[in-house]
């Protein structure tokens, strides 16, 4: 379903299911804009003729930097926020919370994985607004919706009135994670990609150490109201005042940015030329809705999203109950959580650099290196004695390394998802797929095995066997879609060779395709990273 009228060339005749590409060579910007029709919004940049299209290195590095300080500081501060906010309860369960509230048998556990509950009936309907209203506007008053009910659930007075809230919550904060990914795509080339999402998510670990610091001086306050009151107030203020920040200054998207000059603006649209995913559509268009629901990648992206939260739904929410049973004080424990967030933030950079210093397509290989310590880890807290407390530490803080690998996971689905509609669904079904662990997760953590949780971290360790099958599954199959995709356009010939003079007309196609919001799937230019 191609939105460009002119004819594929004959060597792109449809093959095994696949549509004809749009790969027609345009010589000039406005011959563009007249054959694309409802494409991307970045077309009206290049309407005039007053744009060659040639891209100044020295020019690129300097907006660059710009835009990494207009849009990494807001996203790394909310992510900070986003993993304040989830771990809220559990400070809250070492503040108190329970008993004053007379928790029951399996109620924690629900408490922790309602939240979740509501993430996911307002997964697709705050997907598709997003797509609809301004991300950055949309963004900034989700988060200060969140923070408002976060200091809500101060005033609870039972288990019923503190789970309502926390659905409501988890409704709030469903746009995050997409809007941070749609962002990063919206801005990045697929190269700077990782790095980018890398820097934003290092906040995750930064948010742990920040909520143990935050957690060890709420502690302290001695005041008329229980400490795990005073934890939902100031975390939840903190956030709804930055949500107020992020809907004055967070831009939306490289065309309207009102900090950038018109040029600025066509730089950083033309850089993403390659990218073949395009910038932004605000059609909703019913057949990539469709098409990302039977696409078999984004099926695969789900189930990640769910082997890959059963140990995250657990840690963040049983963590501070695992290290109290090492034997530390409640404010010790607080303590406790500041190395662990701080090693997250180290694994985070150091797989980032690592991927970004290999030659193409080993962010699977990556993804799976900073799985094992965390296998390890869920192994060691699963059989090493219990008085054996230093080396039950250790362990639980390797269990952190598995937020580096879910970075790279995130980069491959920004750069493998092409098609803003189609984003806009594969986005939230991978987070159903998130949303989907972090509820299952908690219960394999009974309380009647506490401390120890031996349920808890087979769930961990299945878990993340099953994510590094998963990972080298789909690495496989989309290197072979690529060399599928290179005998359809005949640059890989049968003899195995390359073909020089195919894929140099294909680059020179790359032009008509980069931003008619076709998806990955119909257009046959696009290639997989992986």
């Amino acid at each position: 379903m191609s939105a460009i009228e002119n004819p594929p060339v004959p060597a792109q005749e449809i093959q095994n299911g696949y549509p004809k590409p749009s790969a027609v060579h345009l010589d000039a910007p406005c011959e563009k804009l007249e054959k694309i029709h409802n494409g991307d919004t970045a077309l009206a940049l290049f309407a005039s003729d007053d744009w060659d299209g040639n891209i100044d290195p020295t020019a690129e590095r300097r907006l660059v930097r710009k835009i990494d300080l207009m849009i990494l500081p807001f996203l790394a501060v909310c992510y900070a926020f986003y993993y304040i906010d989830k771990t809220t309860l559990s400070y809250a369960a070492i503040f108190g919370i329970v008993e004053d509230l007379n928790l029951q048998g399996t109620q924690y556990s629900w408490l922790s994985s309602i939240f979740y509950f509501g993430f996911l009936v307002w997964a697709f309907p705050t997907n598709f607004l997003m797509q609809r209203f301004a991300v950055g506007k949309y963004l900034g008053v989700n988060i200060f919706l969140w923070g408002f009910f976060l200091m809500l659930q101060a005033a609870v007075k039972n288990f019923t009135q503190l789970a309502v809230l926390r659905a409501i919550s988890g409704a709030a904060e469903a746009c995050s994670d997409p809007s941070f990914m749609l962002i990063t795509s919206m801005w990045y080339t697929r190269r700077e990609q990782p790095i980018r999402i890398g820097l934003w998510y290092t906040a995750n670990g930064f948010g742990i150490a920040l909520g143990g610091l935050l957690g060890y001086g709420i502690g302290n306050i001695k005041g008329a109201l229980a400490s795990w009151k005073y934890e939902f107030l100031i975390i939840g203020a903190l956030c709804a005042l930055w949500g107020l920040i992020m809907i004055a200054f967070l831009p939306d998207s490289p065309v309207t940015a009102s900090n950038l000059t018109q040029d600025e603006k066509r730089l950083a649209v033309e850089r993403l030329r390659d990218n073949q995913t395009g910038v932004e559509n605000k059609t909703l268009k019913p057949y990539q809705v469709w098409e990302a629901i039977f696409d078999w990648k984004v099926w695969m992206l789900f189930i990640l999203g769910v082997v890959a939260n059963i140990p995250n739904g657990g840690i963040s929410n049983f963590g501070t109950l695992i290290i109290k049973g090492f034997g530390f004080s409640t404010l010790i424990t607080t303590v406790m959580q500041i190395p662990y967030g701080a090693l997250i933030s180290i694994l985070i950079l150091i797989s980032i650099w690592i991927n970004d210093r290999l030659p193409p397509n080993n962010r699977c290989y990556v993804a799976v290196l900073f799985l094992l310590p965390n296998v390890a880890g869920a192994f060691g807290l699963g059989f090493l004695h219990p008085d054996n407390k230093v080396g039950r530490l250790i362990c639980y803080y390797l269990t952190g390394s598995y937020n580096a690998s879910f970075v790279l996971i995130l980069s491959i689905l920004t750069a493998n998802t092409a098609g803003h509609t189609k984003k806009v669904v594969t986005n939230a079904m991978i987070f159903l797929g998130v949303c989907a662990g972090n509820i299952a997760g908690p219960f394999f953590y009974k309380t009647e095995q506490a401390p120890t949780y031996p349920l808890g971290m087979w769930s961990m360790i299945v878990s993340h066997l099953a994510e590094i099958a998963l990972l080298l599954s789909l690495r496989f199959l989309l290197w072979r879609e690529n060399r599928h995709r290179d005998r359809i356009q005949g640059i890989l010939r049968d003899d195995g060779q390359v073909d020089a003079h195919a894929a140099a007309a294909r680059q020179r196609d790359l032009d008509a395709t980069a931003f008619s919001d076709l998806t990955d799937k119909e257009n046959l230019n696009f290639r997989y990273i992986y």
